[in-house]
């Protein structure tokens, strides 16, 4: 590169990537990274996570300051809050004044000089605008932004960010979560419901609350006690109703569903992080949360977050993606986390209509069911934080982390997660709901035809359904003998072919 701007003499970083290369910053890379050829081609390449490089022709070529590639970022790689907050640390203020007052009605150069006032809390030398249309700080067709816009007249800026300066998410439009919001999975489920007899849904109901509490339990590993079990079944019903996102709500449900010794009555005041035993001795560091003096701030922007977003039109998954993962990668409690943030997506997707009135769906049973994806979901945020966040672990298991990483706790980009809850509630509508509706309808079909052979007790015809269908229609010798010994072999064989023809394959549609 011709370090006197007259152009790339090679292929040449641009953009983020260029001033991340200059700098020598330690960042999670942006997902899209620029180059400018000496040759007039434009290529690109996408990568399976999504990521993006693309290659440009000689003419896109910026300039070689920094506040040429700080624009060029703006216009081609998008909006990176956490990656212009490491940036504006590094470079100089008094240059980025006089590239903004060069052309201060260009709207790349009033985004810029907004989000370097937002970002550090300093104020520019810069007199405020008087005229001028207002423009969006982040374009709608880039990212999901809030109905709820701020207007600043200093910048002439509409302020249309998710959250606030202690915490703002982003989530890019991609193509797959445009797919997601044009499937309208809200009408499907409803849909699902519509003809169902009253007495089903509400069995149903009553299994799926229990199918979620248990799998919200089983992905912590996990075995909920009775008493514990139907407190959060308890709280999963509270959830359709009342809105859970404030901090005492959120202290009386970790109380709630954690053991006794572990209720917390504030946020926490230790370094946390998440991990394994390897060996005696030997911790395997999965994340490193952030630091306990920063989780009050990140949880009040949270929590605007969340207020900014029940009162916009955005996506109800979306929103529940924000909150949701938002509050597990916070981590602000020592234990509960995980089950607090899978309750707080239903709560988010039932508060803003998402489900019909009293109806859930059992998203921790696809990520149960899923347990590699949802994995994935939570190192795609993990993992490259994890490269370059400097901590030490001392011979008790407790950490210490150096260094200032808080703006990438601050403004995550959870695109990755917003896919994958895009994804597991898919699952639940088009597998779960109907599966669970399917087997209820089949049960009580199956019901009836063995009432006319023998008028078994409730439980012991269940227990033959259950036994039945473990064993392909037929019941074992062994629970022949040992459950139903009282029966004759005829009544057997009749009640194996009622089950048989209850749940046969396509009955249902007859």
């Amino acid at each position: 590169m011709d370090d006197q701007g007259q152009g790339p003499s090679a292929v040449t970083p641009a953009g983020y990537a260029r001033l991340v290369q200059r700098h020598g910053l330690r960042v999670i890379r942006n997902w899209h990274e620029s180059f400018v050829a000496a040759t007039a081609i434009r290529r690109e390449a996408a990568a399976p996570d999504g990521s993006v490089v693309e290659t440009y022709g000689a003419a896109y070529w910026p300039g070689d300051s920094d506040f040429d590639h700080l624009e060029f970022a703006l216009k081609y790689d998008g909006t990176n809050l956490a990656l212009l907050a490491e940036l504006f640390k590094v470079l100089d203020a008094d240059g980025l004044t006089q590239f903004i007052a060069a052309a201060p009605f260009g709207k790349y150069r009033r985004r810029l000089w907004y989000l370097f006032e937002w970002l550090t809390g300093r104020r520019l030398s810069l007199a405020d605008m008087t005229s001028g249309n207002y423009v969006e700080l982040v374009p709608a067709e880039e990212c999901f932004t809030s109905a709820r816009r701020r207007l600043v007249p200093r910048q002439r800026i509409n302020d249309n960010l998710l959250g606030d300066r202690s915490f703002s998410p982003t989530i890019r439009r991609t193509a797959a979560l445009k797919t997601f919001a044009e499937m309208d999975l809200s009408e499907r489920c409803a849909a699902l419901i519509a003809d169902c007899a009253s007495d089903v849904l509400q069995r149903a109901l009553s299994y799926l609350y229990t199918k979620e509490t248990k799998s919200s339990f089983a992905i912590e590993r996990e075995e909920p006690t009775p008493d514990r079990t139907t407190r959060f079944v308890e709280l999963l019903a509270r959830a359709q109703r009342e809105n859970w996102c404030e901090k005492p709500r959120l202290l009386a449900l970790q109380h709630a569903i954690v053991d006794p010794r572990f209720r917390e009555n504030d946020y926490r005041t230790q370094q946390n992080y998440v991990g394994e035993s390897v060996s005696f001795g030997q911790e395997r560091v999965h994340y490193v949360c952030p630091k306990p003096e920063q989780v009050a701030t990140l949880m009040a922007g949270l929590i605007v977050t969340d207020g900014r977003l029940r009162e916009s039109a955005i996506h109800p998954v979306v929103h529940a993606a924000a909150v949701g993962y938002g509050f597990v990668f916070i981590h602000p409690f020592e234990d509960g986390n995980g089950r607090i943030h899978r309750f707080l997506i239903h709560n988010i997707l039932a508060m803003r209509g998402f489900t019909p009135p009293g109806i859930m769906v059992p998203v921790s049973a696809a990520m149960l069911r899923n347990q590699r994806s949802y994995d994935a979901s939570l190192e795609a945020f993990s993992a490259p934080l994890l490269e370059f966040v400097n901590y030490t672990l001392d011979e008790d298991g407790q950490m210490t982390v150096r260094g200032d990483w808080s703006a990438w706790y601050q403004y995550p980009d959870l695109t990755a997660q917003t896919e994958a809850l895009f994804r597991f509630v898919e699952q639940t509508i088009e597998r779960d709901l109907p599966e669970e509706l399917d087997y209820l309808r089949n049960y009580d079909r199956t019901k009836k035809l063995m009432q006319g052979v023998v008028d078994l007790p409730d439980r012991k015809l269940d227990l033959f359904i259950r036994l039945c269908n473990q064993n392909g229609g037929k019941l074992s010798a062994a629970k022949r003998e040992g459950q139903f010994a009282m029966l004759t072999d005829e009544e057997v064989t009749q009640l194996e072919d009622a089950v048989r023809e209850g749940f046969r394959p396509g009955r249902l549609s007859e």
